[in-house]
């Protein structure tokens, strides 16, 4: 196999990169390695997730498949950080189709539908307790987002998390007293955005 092919092969991955895994989320590329089977070579990207105590050994000519990406640009971090402070849209469908819906999104790998799953599962201190399977699908988000941003920003997955909580405390109306929503807006609206199934 040339040289230019196998770089090609790459997508311009490199070892000791921060990478994207849909499925798993931000992993560190260790080493590029060569395995034979049934007589062909084949070329692996050892990849590592810290978090998850595992590695991953994935074939190059694989990574555009599985939907492997490189880390999201400040500008796309910021899009979802924005996308914190919307307002969460919550459909009036079954919770397991919503929950396939979030599930769906988190696995993407899509940083800003992520964004969305953790917008819309949120609750402040002064909203009503979350279900143990709604807990369960926006700390998945939570952590992937967190993840993310910790690796593109350099900074620790804890200081992500309160970036993203900062954002989120930018939502409208977030826990605010309802004595304080005398504006016009505010009739007829309760805490989120509903959406109906045509939407």
């Amino acid at each position: 196999m040339s040289t230019t092919k196998k770089t090609t092969q790459r997508q311009g991955f490199k070892t000791s990169e921060f990478i994207v895994y849909p499925a798993h989320g931000v992993g560190q590329i260790l080493a590029i390695e060569e395995q034979e089977v049934a007589g062909a070579k084949l070329e692996l990207f050892v990849i590592n997730f810290v978090k998850d105590k595992m590695t991953l050994r994935v074939p190059t000519a694989k990574i555009v498949s599985v939907g492997m990406r490189k880390l999201s640009e400040p500008a796309v971090v910021k899009k979802a950080l924005e996308t914190l402070k919307g307002r969460a849209r919550i459909k009036r469908t079954m919770w397991s189709r919503r929950a396939q819906e979030y599930e769906a999104k988190i696995n993407s790998g899509d940083i800003v539908a992520i964004a969305e799953v953790v917008r819309d599962l949120y609750r402040s201190e002064q909203q009503p307790e979350q279900s143990y399977s709604e807990r369960q699908l926006y700390e998945a988000a939570l952590d992937r987002l967190s993840r993310e941003i910790s690796a593109v920003q350099h900074v620790t997955e804890t200081e992500a998390v309160k970036e993203i909580e900062a954002a989120l405390a930018k939502g409208p109306r977030r826990g605010a007293p309802k004595a304080a929503e005398a504006g016009p807006e505010a009739e007829g609206e309760d805490e989120a955005a509903v959406e109906d199934e045509a939407a």
